[in-house]
C-alpha cells in the first residue's frame, strides 16, 4: 500500500474510524429553516462515499444568542433530530463515522440576525463583526453550559458517532481562554485556571449529557497569531490541562482568529501544510489523538505528517470539497486522477463569506450531489459527433463530460497546449498554483476519449466541412482593445501582454486597475519583483477590492507595499496621453469629482476589462445542426463560471 499510515484505522474514544482522513467542519449555507437539509445529507454523504473515514459537520449553534450566520442549524431545538437521523444513516452506509460540531460564537456573532445581545466574556467587540457584546453574567455562563448539554443530547439522539466542541478561531470558549478577549476580574478571568473555568463547564456539561461511552473532543486554536493572544506555548499548557481533566477523547486544531482570518483560511499564497509545526507542538505535549488541518491537499504530504508522528489524524477540508473521492483514489493508487485543490478560495470561502451556498471552482456538483454527484452521469441516448472549439477550462470540461457520456468529441485549440487564459494567469507572481487546474483536467480529457487537436485556428469552413452534430464554442475573451481614450497609443499595453512577455516594459509603470482581482495585482507584483517602479490607479476604495472574500487582500497589499508599489484609489481614468517614456494619466476622483493628472511613466499597463471572442459563434449561427457557447465568449467572468458552464453543457448535450 502506498499510504500505510493514512489508511490505518484510528480509535477516537470508543469509536474506530477506518482511516486517518477527516472531512473538517466548515459552513455550507445549505441548511433550510435552520434545520438539517437533504442537500447537506448528500453533501456530507458524498465525502463519506469518497472514502473519508470521518466527517465532522459544520458548526451547529447551541444557543439563541449565537447567530453568526443566517443558515446555521439550531441544534438546541429537538426538531433537528429527524433530519440528523437521515444524515447519519446516509453517511453510515458508506462505512464512515460522523461527528457533530457544537459551537457558540460569542463576540463573533451578529445581533442583527438573532435580535438579541451578543454574549461574550467581556464587552470587547470582534474586529470583524464590530458589535459590542454584553459581558456574560455567571448565570449566562451556566445557561450556555446547559444549552451545550441539551444540544449534545440531540446530537446523540440524531445518530452521530461523536461530538466536537468548537474552541477554535471562532468560539466563545476561546474568547474565555484568551487574555486578548477575556478582561474579567471574577472567577472566570485573570489566571489561566479562571479562564479555563467556563470552557471546562461546557465540556463537563456535554460529557454528563452524552455519557462516558460517547466520543467527545474539542477543536482548539493552536495559536491566535496576534500579540496579546494565545501562543503555542500557552496552548500546549491548556491542551495538557484539558487532557488531564479526563473528559475528552481527541484534540482537533485550528489557527488564528478573525484578527487574521487570512491564516484561518490560507489561500494559495500560504504555504502547503502551514499548520504542521503547530500540530507537532501540541502532539509533543499530550497523548490524545491530535488532528492537523491546513492546506494538506495531497496524500503524500498527509502520509509524511503521520509517519513523522506530527499528528494522528489529517484534516482535509477544501481538498475534499474539491475532490470528494481523493481518499478512495489515493487508496487505489490513482494519484493522477485526484483533482487537487488550489486554495483559490473563490468558490468555497469566497461564496460562504458573501452568504451564498458553498461552491468550488473545480467541482461544479458541490451542493448538487443528489443530481450531479458520482454515479449520476448517464450515457448519451444518441451518440453525437461533437466539436468543441477552445481548450480553456470551459472547453476542457465540456469535452470531458461529453466524452464520458459516449459522444465522439474533438477539441480544437489555437495554442500549443490546453489551458486557455489559465496559462497566462498562472504567470502572475504567486499564481503558479492556478495552473494546477490544467494539470487536473488535461489527463481527464484524454481519458474521456476526446481527440485533441492543438495549434489549429478553427474557422467556419473547417467546422462546416467536418459536419458535426453539435458545436460548442468556448473561445474565451480578450483584453478590451481601447477601454479608454488614448489606450491605443505608444507605451500602452495590457496585463496579458506583460505576463506573456510580448512587450518591453519601462522602469516607471502605471497600472490602471478596473479589475480588482489577481489579474491586476499579480501583474503589478510581477513587475515590482523585476525592480520596476509601479503605481496602481484604481476606481475602488482600495486596490484588490475583489480579494477580500477570498482572504487574499491582506497578504497581497502587504507584499505590494514591501515591493515599493504605490496606490491611488478612487480615480476614474478618462484618458491616457503622452509618448512612450512620458505617459500621462487623466482622471477624476469619483467622490469629489475633481480632475487630476499623473505623469512621467515609461509604460502604462491596462487591467480594464475583457471583451468576448465570439466571431466564430456568430459565423456559425444558423449553419450547424446544434450550436452552443459557454464561458467567457458569452460574457467575460471568472474561471468558476467557465467550468460550471462546460460541465453543464457536457452533461446535457
Amino acid at each position: 500500500m502506498m499510504f500505510p499510515n493514512l489508511f490505518s484505522p484510528m480509535k477516537l474514544g470508543k469509536v474506530e474510524v477506518k482511516n486517518r482522513i477527516s472531512f473538517q467542519p466548515h459552513l455550507t449555507n445549505l441548511a433550510e429553516k435552520n434545520l438539517p437539509s437533504e442537500r447537506q445529507m448528500y453533501y456530507w454523504g458524498e465525502r463519506a462515499k469518497g472514502g473519508a473515514g470521518l466527517i465532522i459537520t459544520e458548526e451547529l449553534t447551541v444557543h439563541p444568542t449565537d447567530m453568526a450566520y443566517e443558515k446555521l442549524i439550531d441544534v438546541y431545538h429537538a426538531e433537528v433530530v429527524p433530519g440528523f437521523r437521515k444524515v447519519t444513516d446516509y453517511v453510515h452506509q458508506f462505512d464512515s463515522k460522523i461527528f457533530a460540531q457544537l459551537n457558540h460564537n460569542g463576540q463573533q456573532g451578529d445581533g442583527s440576525l438573532s435580535r438579541l445581545p451578543v454574549w461574550a466574556p467581556s464587552p470587547v467587540p470582534d474586529v470583524l463583526f464590530r458589535e459590542t457584546p454584553k459581558e456574560m453574567e455567571a448565570e449566562d455562563i451556566e445557561e450556555v453550559a446547559r444549552y451545550f448539554a441539551l444540544s449534545a443530547e440531540h446530537v446523540r439522539q440524531g445518530g452521530f458517532d461523536g461530538v466536537e466542541l468548537q474552541f477554535g478561531h471562532s468560539s466563545l470558549a476561546r474568547q474565555f481562554l484568551s487574555p486578548l478577549t477575556n478582561h474579567r476580574t471574577d472567577e472566570f478571568g485573570g489566571s489561566l485556571e479562571n479562564r479555563m473555568r467556563a470552557p471546562l463547564m461546557f465540556i463537563s456539561a456535554v460529557r454528563k449529557a452524552v455519557g462516558d461511552d460517547f466520543t467527545l473532543g474539542i477543536r482548539m486554536c493552536a495559536d491566535e497569531m496576534i500579540p496579546g493572544g494565545l501562543d503555542l506555548a500557552q496552548v500546549q499548557e491548556i491542551c495538557a490541562l484539558f487532557e488531564a481533566s479526563g473528559l475528552i477523547d481527541f484534540m482537533d486544531l485550528s489557527i488564528a482568529t478573525f484578527y487574521n482570518l487570512y491564516l484561518v483560511e490560507g489561500s494559495m499564497h500560504t504555504p502547503l501544510g502551514y499548520t504542521i509545526p503547530l500540530a507537532a507542538g501540541v502532539r509533543e505535549k499530550i497523548k490524545l489523538p491530535v488532528f492537523c488541518t491546513g492546506r494538506i491537499n495531497d496524500p503524500v504530504m498527509a502520509e509524511k505528517v503521520l509517519a513523522a508522528g506530527q499528528a494522528d489524524m489529517i484534516g482535509m477540508c477544501r481538498a475534499l470539497i474539491c475532490d470528494p473521492y481523493l481518499p478512495k483514489k489515493a487508496e487505489e493508487g490513482r494519484l493522477e486522477d485526484i483533482r487537487y485543490c488550489i486554495a483559490c478560495n473563490q468558490g468555497c470561502i469566497g461564496r460562504i463569506g458573501m452568504n451564498k451556498t458553498i461552491g468550488c471552482v473545480q467541482n461544479p456538483p458541490i451542493g448538487y450531489e443528489k443530481k450531479w454527484g458520482e454515479g449520476t452521469l448517464k450515457p448519451a441516448p444518441v451518440k453525437k459527433k461533437v466539436t468543441v472549439v477552445g481548450g480553456g477550462p470551459a472547453g476542457m470540461w465540456a469535452a470531458k463530460m461529453a466524452g464520458r457520456r459516449g459522444h465522439d468529441v474533438t477539441l480544437l485549440d489555437r495554442n500549443d497546449t490546453l489551458g486557455g487564459q489559465v496559462r497566462t494567469g498562472m504567470k502572475g507572481t504567486g499564481r503558479d498554483e492556478f495552473g494546477v487546474i490544467i494539470r487536473n483536467e488535461k489527463d481527464q480529457v484524454e481519458k474521456a476519449g476526446v481527440t485533441v487537436r492543438l495549434e489549429v485556428e478553427a474557422n467556419p469552413e473547417m467546422i462546416l466541412q467536418a459536419d458535426p452534430d453539435a458545436v460548442i464554442i468556448a473561445t474565451g475573451s480578450r483584453p478590451k482593445p481601447h477601454p479608454v481614450g488614448g489606450a491605443d497609443g505608444p507605451g500602452v499595453c495590457n496585463v496579458w501582454e506583460v505576463l506573456e512577455q510580448k512587450v518591453e516594459v519601462g522602469e516607471k509603470v502605471c497600472l490602471i486597475d478596473y479589475d480588482g482581482h489577481h489579474r491586476a495585482t499579480a501583474t503589478a507584483e510581477y513587475l515590482a519583483t523585476q525592480g520596476k517602479q509601479v503605481h496602481i490607479i484604481c476606481s475602488s476604495l482600495f486596490i484588490g477590492a475583489e480579494l477580500g472574500p477570498t482572504q487574499d487582500l491582506y497578504l497581497t497589499r502587504q507584499r505590494l507595499l514591501k515591493k515599493g508599489v504605490s496606490f491611488t484609489p478612487d480615480i476614474a481614468v478618462m484618458e491616457v496621453g503622452g509618448e512612450a517614456g512620458a505617459k500621462t494619466i487623466k482622471g477624476f476622483n469619483v467622490y469629489s469629482n475633481e480632475w487630476d493628472e499623473w505623469g512621467g511613466y515609461d509604460t502604462v499597463v491596462l487591467a480594464m476589462g475583457q471583451a468576448v471572442d465570439d466571431e466564430l459563434y456568430f459565423a456559425l449561427k444558423g449553419k450547424v445542426k446544434e450550436l452552443h457557447r459557454i464561458g467567457d465568449c458569452v460574457a467575460p467572468r471568472k474561471v468558476d463560471m467557465a467550468i460550471w458552464e462546460g460541465h453543464k453543457i457536457g452533461r446535457e448535450i
